[in-house]
């Protein structure tokens, strides 16, 4: 008895296949805008749009009612704010990581840490795991979403894949150096 493959066309979220792509295999890319909208990217097909304004609005039916609200209030209060520009100035060189220089807990910490050992440059580690309001203050405070974040001379250096590509080019090593200097 022979077997045979049988191809079972997949059905995309447009719900608009072309017989010309049935068989080739398919790739979404689903990207939140902070508008409420949703786009759906279909890598063979152009963007469609979900508007917001047919995404039901859920509402409490009394503020008294309400079990939850949703806040659109800031992580970084002015007193964190204030304690980031005190914490990413205190040394010359400041990594804001998950866990620690000596027991990274992330393999993207680990990779900037292995960095800077290797460039023997001194720096104070901070672990974010520890305080959540940090952790999302932080994200505000640099304008970045992931760790690890790396600060240079009191300035937002970037993150894993910056420090590696500076560290790759040489610019890293020159970037430390004026800032330990000065």
């Amino acid at each position: 008895m022979a077997l045979r493959s049988v191809k079972t066309p997949f059905v995309t979220p447009t719900a608009a296949v072309s017989s010309s792509i049935i068989d080739k295999p398919q790739s979404f890319r689903f990207i939140s805008k902070p508008t409420a909208s949703l786009a759906v990217h279909n890598l063979h097909q152009p963007i469609s749009i979900i508007r917001p304004n047919l995404i039901p609005k859920l509402k409490p039916s009394s503020p008294a009612g309400a079990k939850f609200r949703c806040s659109a209030s800031s992580a970084l209060t002015p007193q964190l704010r204030d304690t980031l520009e005190k914490l990413v100035n205190s040394e010359k060189v400041v990594l804001f990581m998950k866990g620690t220089k000596d027991f990274p807990m992330c393999g993207f910490s680990n990779t900037v840490v292995q960095i800077l050992k290797n460039l023997n440059v001194p720096f104070e580690d901070v672990n974010i795991l520890e305080n959540e309001l940090l952790r999302q203050g932080l994200k505000e405070y640099s304008n970045w979403p992931t760790f690890p974040q790396l600060y240079i001379g009191g300035e937002f250096f970037g993150g894993c894949d910056i420090t590696l590509e500076a560290f790759q080019s040489g610019e890293l090593q020159e970037v430390v150096e004026r800032a330990i200097c000065s």
